[in-house]
């Protein structure tokens, strides 16, 4: 199952909950004219572990089956009418359709028509759980709630931007559930014409899920530098929102399309993909990772370098059997562990502790970044999670704390978006990649380990090395 593992945390403002979801991440709201200080907060933890046969939750069977073709179109549509079928969409750069209408007896004998290579059952996934003198000023810093933004710091993105590196220029699509389009720290970052929803009956800034992980990730990106709220790491980056989730499911066919649309109609430079969950690696499912991957591939064809979570079980992926997380564990993908400091709001400045809840593994983490965590004892540990945008209300536009994965790789995003600008726009995923290790600060075990991978991203050294 696809799965934002989360920690729900609800902030109670002026006697008014909030209540938030994100990937076991801990998620707080404040709205934009409130105080930190004198937010009073408590804590719900959600453990899913009653539902787990293994790493992986229950997923959903749809009525839908993704069809991989070696054939024409019209061969497949006949094919497919035959039995009472319908072709409902039809991904032909990479030989996929999307089918209907199907009875499972009549699945098994499309799959025996010469020119059609495998019929998979889609599932929806949960990938998201229900988180003085004249002086030289770094951008951001006079950002309302830049004092609670450690993350940036961790990386040394304020030196990347008095380098002259902001995002500008560059696409970056965010692949999730809807986006909070009116949110003052992110409207003016949104591509509007090219933002797009794959879930039927729903527009890309609509959600059931009240918090906007969605938005929380795109401010991680691109909220803007406008003297309000928080900043981004790459904070004059365009933002593609594209939605593929509702209150954190969807199924692969939406992440497929999700996929496609913003490496070849939005025109993306960078996809982040700040959701995930298992899949057995010997299953009829694998039918789905394998269509998934195809996706991926295309977008990596295209020049799109994509990034994703590792995941918030605490689970060593090069030993947990015969489990994968996708789609952070595929090759196809930047894989990014989570860190975060302890007691943050009593000073604490070591900001690289692998966070408690990250999943880690020397063969499949790939970099790490700032996620948060929620372990302080102290009053004020939502203070170590990171802060950024969430909801638009009557009352204003809201920000959230939040920890998870999900929160680090729009880190990553947001330095392989400087990487770009910088680069203008000429790399290839692979490419990316290498300067992203090259600039890394290599933390824990010399060289590619367990927590780190190859490095905590270095938004200043990625610029100027």
């Amino acid at each position: 199952m696809f799965m934002r593992n989360v920690i729900f945390v609800v902030v109670m403002l002026l006697l008014a909950f909030m209540f938030v979801s994100c990937e076991k991440e801990s998620m707080i709201e404040v709205e934009k004219t409130q105080s930190l200080p004198d937010v009073q907060q408590k804590a719900k933890t959600s453990d899913d572990a009653a539902l787990k046969s293994g790493p992986g939750l229950p997923f959903t069977l749809t009525d839908n089956y993704i069809v991989e073709f070696s054939g024409s179109v019209e061969q497949l549509s006949e094919a497919v009418s035959l039995l009472d079928g319908t072709v409902d969409e039809v991904f032909s750069e990479i030989s996929l359709a999307k089918v209907t209408g199907l009875t499972n007896a009549n699945a098994k004998l499309l799959s025996k028509v010469k020119s059609v290579k495998t019929v998979a059952r889609d599932i929806s996934v949960q990938w998201i759980d229900p988180d003085a003198n004249l002086v030289e000023e770094h951008i951001g810093e006079n950002e309302s709630f830049w004092p609670y933004q450690w993350g940036p710091v961790a990386i040394s993105a304020p030196q990347a931007w008095d380098a002259g590196y902001t995002g500008e220029g560059v696409r970056v699509a965010v692949i999730d559930g809807g986006i909070s389009s009116a949110h003052l720290d992110l409207d003016d970052n949104i591509d509007f014409n090219y933002s797009a929803s794959f879930v039927p009956g729903m527009n890309f800034d609509e959600d059931t899920d009240d918090f906007r992980h969605a938005s929380h990730v795109a401010g991680i990106i691109a909220a803007e530098d406008n003297n309000l709220g928080t900043i981004g790491i790459a904070p004059n980056a365009t933002i593609v929102s594209v939605k593929v989730l509702d209150g954190g499911s969807g199924s692969f066919a939406n992440i497929i399309q999700g996929i496609l649309y913003a490496a070849m109609e939005a025109d993306a430079d960078v996809i982040n993909m700040s959701l995930g969950g298992y899949l057995p690696k010997n299953d009829d499912i694998s039918h789905l990772k394998n269509a998934l991957i195809k996706a991926l591939n295309y977008a990596n064809h295209l020049g799109v370098t994509v990034v994703a979570s590792a995941g918030n079980d605490a689970i060593d992926m090069d030993h947990v059997g015969p489990w994968i997380h996708v789609p952070g564990d595929l090759e196809q993908a930047i894989n990014v562990s989570a860190t975060g400091p302890v007691d943050f709001a009593f000073g604490a400045t070591n900001f690289d502790r692998p966070a408690s809840y990250t999943n880690y593994g020397q063969r499949v983490i790939d970099f790490a970044a700032p996620g948060g965590d929620y372990v302080s004892l102290s009053d004020y540990w939502f203070y170590d999670m990171i802060l950024s945008p969430s909801s638009v209300d009557a009352g204003g536009s809201w920000y959230g704390f939040a920890a998870g994965t999900s929160m680090a790789t729009p880190h990553v995003a947001g330095v392989a978006a400087l990487i770009i600008e910088k680069t203008g726009g000429n790399l290839n995923p692979a490419q990316v990649e290498v300067l992203l290790k090259q600039s890394a600060d290599d933390l824990g075990k010399p060289g590619k380990d367990d927590y780190y991978g190859h490095g905590r991203v270095n938004a200043y050294k990625a610029v100027t090395q």
